[in-house]
């Protein structure tokens, strides 16, 4: 017939597939989930950094006579930001602040004349925070506090944020990598060899960057200096764990766990790392998640290893070593599984 066009029942279906080539329902999966961690990312910085607060700070009390008393006033203090315990000595406070097992020590003096020893090396904004708390009550008291920084920071780890970002960079290389192993050669490893091979790849590129990491702050930049060989000891541990994890994650759930590895590594474990507000400044959750996580566990060994010789670091070292472990772990099992999965003879 002249003049005829395509029906409209033809019209609408040809538009539906050229949709559907377009926009798959599995491209639409993915981008709803790149929105998540989107939203994710956002609620998790926020909260954690839009409102930070002193929670339970470690401090030492010498007071003589009056240390119980004003033990029980600080810790009665609105909102608990200090947490309060007696010490029997000037010189057991110093001990303890310089070793890393208090934020800060007080010393009651004669004549109102009293001394606050705290350690930036800790933590920048836990000694300001706590600084803060201790004049008030001071100021109330109509007494005067001198300030003493007994670990202080090395000239160029500005804010004490070196260890920080020495830790991301090294974590983004570890995620980054294994996930690029995995879209280039499938996300699920054929079978448990492979699974090994890919593992044992990642862990040669996790002692590179470690050392390259402790090369760059150390020797090039001149940011935390001295320390390179246990920099370069911690940065393979912190790149290992996050490698494994990210190669478990996408043994079990293909490409999606590259989006599990970021939403692990970056929307919850960055906020809640310690790097510009530590721990006991951050709310509840991000308070709680802080050591428990591969970038936790990685910024406060750096701390612990460069200014405060080691000391208490064996527990991180714990942490990442758990991570690095159960990652290769659930990868080689999980490898197996799939491959008898696939081939049942």
């Amino acid at each position: 017939m002249i003049g005829s066009t395509t029906p409209p029942s033809t019209g609408v279906a040809r538009f539906r597939r050229e949709v559907g080539d377009a926009v798959s329902w599995r491209t639409t999966a993915l981008v709803v989930g790149v929105l998540l961690l989107q939203m994710g990312f956002i609620l998790s910085y926020v909260g954690a950094f839009h409102a930070p607060r002193p929670h339970d700070v470690t401090l030492g009390v010498v007071a003589g006579p009056r240390t119980t008393a004003l033990v029980g006033s600080l810790d009665a203090l609105t909102g608990h930001p200090i947490a309060a315990r007696a010490l029997a000595s000037a010189s057991a406070a110093r001990r303890d602040v310089i070793d890393g097992r208090l934020s800060g020590a007080l010393v009651l003096g004669p004549a109102s004349n009293d001394q606050l020893t705290v350690a930036s090396g800790g933590g920048v904004a836990v000694a300001e925070s706590l600084t803060a708390v201790v004049m008030r009550v001071e100021a109330a008291a109509h007494r005067h506090v001198a300030v003493i920084d007994a670990v202080p920071l090395q000239r160029g780890d500005a804010r004490g944020l070196t260890g920080f970002y020495l830790v991301v960079g090294w974590l983004v290389g570890g995620y980054l990598a294994a996930a690029l192993l995995g879209v280039a050669r499938g996300s699920r490893p054929a079978n448990e060899h492979r699974a090994l091979l890919r593992l044992l790849a990642l862990a040669l590129y996790a002692g590179v960057s470690g050392l390259g990491g402790a090369i760059v702050v150390g020797p090039i930049l001149g940011a935390l200096t001295g320390h390179t060989l246990a920099l370069w000891g911690l940065g393979t541990l912190v790149v290992a764990a996050a490698a494994m994890v990210t190669v478990a994650l996408q043994t079990l759930a293909g490409v999606i766990g590259i989006g599990l590895a970021v939403a692990l590594f970056v929307v919850l474990g960055n906020p809640s790392a310690g790097g510009a507000y530590q721990s006991a400044l951050l709310p509840p959750f991000w308070r709680a998640l802080g050591g428990a996580l591969p970038n936790g566990a990685g910024v406060d060994a750096v701390r612990r290893l460069v200014y405060f010789g080691a000391r208490g670091a064996s527990g991180d070292l714990a942490v990442l070593a758990l991570y690095a472990v159960a990652g290769a772990v659930v990868s080689l099992v999980s490898a197996g599984l799939l491959a008898r999965r696939r081939s049942p003879s």
